[in-house]
């Protein structure tokens, strides 16, 4: 029986995982909040391609610990990419990146065609 409860706890993403994700909209931007604890920031790939954000890099394991030594393991490490489609026309070149207590903020300059526009009323 305790065979199969460590078949059913082991980490299905031992592979890798899929960092959470929080977006978000300013009046000029598409901002998205991953969070990435133990994550060195300089080896985190971005990309933004036809309006598709794609964030990828790698969890590095503790080779001091085996293992056979852990009772429970759920903190996800491994390689990890996670795809987004972002909810608007943005301008991908102009984004920018900041890595600050574990959470990686994106922020993206909305497409100026998809920025609410003021209308003026003309009185005749």
């Amino acid at each position: 029986m305790r065979e199969l409860d460590r078949f059913f706890d082991e980490d299905v993403w031992a592979r890798g995982f899929a960092p959470a994700v929080d977006i978000r909209q300013d009046k000029d931007n598409v901002i998205v909040d991953f969070q990435l604890p133990d994550i060195d920031p300089t080896k985190v790939s971005i990309m933004i391609e036809n309006d598709v954000l794609t964030v990828s890099g790698a969890s590095e394991e503790k080779s001091e610990v085996k293992r056979e030594d852990y009772y429970r393991k759920e903190i996800h490490r491994g390689e990890f990419s996670r795809s987004i489609i972002l909810p608007m026309k943005v301008e991908g070149d102009r984004a920018d990146a900041s890595y600050e207590k574990g959470l990686l903020t994106i922020t993206v300059p909305k497409a100026e065609e998809v920025k609410p526009k003021r209308i003026a009323v003309n009185v005749k």
